[in-house]
């Protein structure tokens, strides 16, 4: 066992009211990707954690080379050869492009930066990786995907005998993701390990050499990938057959308009968008990376302004109110980066689902805790979410049980329109499944849906109608019935439409 570079043994780690670790072993050998799959809770990131020194297990062992180790940092798994880039996007968004990728270990000579050396380093490895944005660019003006490969450039500085992916691809435009996984095989083929974490099976069997699989904290399964099959490995998942069908109620009746769109225009952004959603009515938007389908979401419900247009919400005959101040208490939002923008992560589970119906459960500016703790009960049974109690932070909880608090505090208060905005990204099969089922049942109370999601595969599982954007503009609107070939292509723009 010469090329065993990483051995886990009996590695147990509990938290208040939840094992999220039972005794699991894991090794890893030189030059392998080894996939790390599971439902949302299952235990795969406490594990990476453990290994990368952001947490400390309560029992067992870790072998780095040979050598047992106690890993009590970050710092210290990245001197032993361990990176790790985490599935929420870590960023300085006011430093440039180099200055993140040499955040950890900025190359000085006595006191001074040194820059040039810096903005070569960065140029080489952003080269590598197929990314032609600038080193001095600041991050923040970088979309989602290139600030994730950011990332994962800052891990390769440190030439890392062991790279941890979580999620690496959840942000990422379609060429990004060929890019990743090219470099992903040649760092394999050049003895580098890695630990690959993705709920995109298709993924998962296309670039790894061996999966594990887990589930409520141990080893469900495990093999190489000419071995397993996707269905076996979805069924050591969740303990069952796969659940992928679709949500979408069949012959429902839709009501009136309820969400009117005209005209909306922002320069370089939106460029005159119109489109209605009817009561009981799931419209898929779909648009490759750039098509302007989240700064199209942020318009609707008030984030973002607008140079021309109206955005007009109806019941029956009314006109509900039109100011974009009061209109965001009339959307159910939940946007694409739910850390960063959906969640109050220092607050407990409680108090994140009462927070939009705060003046409902308070009396003279007092918060009133019965009420509050019976709201957060009843949406935390309803929506399935995993915690030890409702007084949790919501930063410790999984991703799938992050994305439900966010769910359950629009539907708490139930608003007429919903724009979700990548509602399944990062999810596992379990939970995707149950946020679709949401999805339907509000859908089947009358409410109006906006879903975007940069699945096609899923966007198709709910969606009645779809509407197609490219470059700020939409260009088609298609039925139930659009394959995914024709969606792909109206999108790209290689369509014959007549």
């Amino acid at each position: 066992m010469n090329n065993l570079v990483v051995r886990m043994s009996g590695i147990s780690k509990v938290f208040p009211g939840t094992i999220a670790l039972d005794g699991v072993d894991l090794s890893l050998t030189k030059g392998e990707v080894l996939g790390l799959i599971g439902a949302n809770g299952a235990g795969k990131s406490t594990l990476v954690n453990v290994l990368a020194g952001i947490l400390k297990p309560d029992s067992g062992t870790i072998e780095i080379h040979g050598e047992q180790i106690e890993v009590r940092s970050p710092r210290e798994a990245q001197l032993k050869g361990i990176a790790f880039v985490q599935q929420e996007i870590a960023t300085f968004a006011t430093l440039t492009v180099a200055e993140n990728i040499f955040i950890q270990d900025f190359p000085t000579h006595r006191t001074l930066l040194k820059r040039g050396e810096m903005r070569t380093k960065s140029r080489e490895m952003l080269d590598r990786l197929g990314c032609y944005f600038g080193v001095d660019d600041d991050v923040e003006t970088l979309s989602t995907g290139d600030r994730q490969m950011v990332t994962i450039a800052r891990a390769l500085m440190s030439n890392p005998s062991v790279l941890i992916l979580d999620e690496p691809t959840s942000s990422l435009s379609v060429n990004e993701k060929n890019r990743l996984m090219t470099v992903v095989k040649q760092l394999r083929d050049q003895g580098v390990t890695f630990i690959f974490i993705s709920h995109y099976l298709s993924e998962v069997f296309s670039i790894c050499d061996r999966i594990v699989v887990m589930r409520n904290g141990v080893v469900a399964g495990s093999g190489t990938i000419a071995e397993v099959t996707m269905q076996q490995a979805v069924e050591w998942m969740i303990g069952a057959a796969n659940s992928q069908q679709p949500t979408r109620r069949s012959n429902m009746e839709l009501g009136d308009v309820a969400l009117d769109v005209r005209n909306l225009n922002r320069l370089g952004v939106l460029d005159d968008v119109s489109f209605q959603a009817r009561r009981g009515e799931v419209v898929g938007v779909w648009g490759l990376m750039g098509s302007g389908r989240t700064e199209l979401a942020r318009a609707l419900v008030g984030l973002d302004p607008v140079d021309s247009g109206t955005v007009a919400i109806l019941e029956g005959s009314e006109l509900l109110p039109k100011r974009s101040s009061r209109r965001r208490n009339l959307f159910g939002y939940v946007p694409e980066d739910r850390r960063q923008e959906g969640l109050f992560l220092p607050l407990s589970v409680k108090q994140n689902i009462g927070i939009v119906g705060l003046k409902g459960l308070s009396r003279f500016g007092l918060v009133l805790r019965k009420k509050e703790n019976s709201l957060a009960e009843q949406f935390i049974k309803r929506l399935g979410i995993r915690v030890s109690n409702m007084d949790q932070q919501v930063r410790t909880l999984s991703g799938g049980n992050q994305q439900k608090v966010v769910l359950a505090r629009w539907v708490a208060v139930g608003p007429p329109v919903y724009v979700l905005d990548e509602p399944m990204r990062g999810l596992d099969i379990g939970a995707k499944a149950q946020i679709r089922e949401l999805i339907s049942e509000l859908a089947s109370a009358g409410m109006t849906i906006v879903v975007i999601d940069s699945e096609l595969s899923e966007l198709k599982l709910v969606a009645d109608r779809y509407i197609v954007m490219r470059r700020g503009r939409v260009v088609a609107e298609l039925g139930h019935d659009a394959d995914e070939h024709n969606l792909m292509s109206v999108a790209a723009g290689a369509e014959n439409l007549t």
